[in-house]
């Protein structure tokens, strides 16, 4: 993936060269070229197309960002209720990622979600302990976060 987008980069420096004009429009002409240019040469690489990585890393941001304000919105409304109506609790994830990367990576996402704190991971890896500022079901908590940044997370490092 990195010589690719290396590779990528060099072209757009290329194409500014040769067109002897060098402003971030042209560089973004000659990069959208090399995507083009090494999209059609993929089945020469040994590894799949980086573009597609991009894009799930590019998905994992979008939904980070949605998460951080739906979440922030609920912290914000819980703050400004005359009367605190929250059932705070601790409650075990297991998890079916399997890297230590794979692992961090989700546990700094919870701790970065407003309202859910990652207290401490199991020795093996696989159990997280998740702080939650208001539990009502922790079984559609577990579902939460298994259907949406431990899927998100999958398709980063696997797709």
């Amino acid at each position: 993936m990195g010589f690719q987008i290396l590779l990528n980069i060099i072209i757009g420096v290329v194409w500014m060269f040769l067109n002897n004009e060098w402003t971030p429009q042209q560089f973004i002409v000659g990069y959208l070229l090399g995507l083009l240019l090494i999209f059609l040469l993929r089945r020469f690489w040994p590894q799949k197309f980086y573009a597609r990585k991009l894009w799930y890393v590019f998905r994992l941001t979008l939904y980070l960002l949605r998460e951080l304000v739906k979440s922030s919105l609920i912290v914000i409304g819980q703050i400004l209720k005359p009367k605190l109506d929250v059932r705070p609790g601790i409650f075990s994830y297991t998890t079916e990622l399997e890297t230590d990367w794979e692992i961090t990576v989700l546990s700094l996402l919870i701790c970065l979600t407003p309202g859910t704190l990652t207290l401490e991971v199991s020795r093996q890896g696989q159990t997280l302990y998740i702080h939650a500022m208001d539990i009502h079901d922790a079984d559609e908590m577990v579902s939460q976060i298994r259907g949406t940044f431990e899927k998100v997370i999958r398709e980063v490092t696997r797709g």
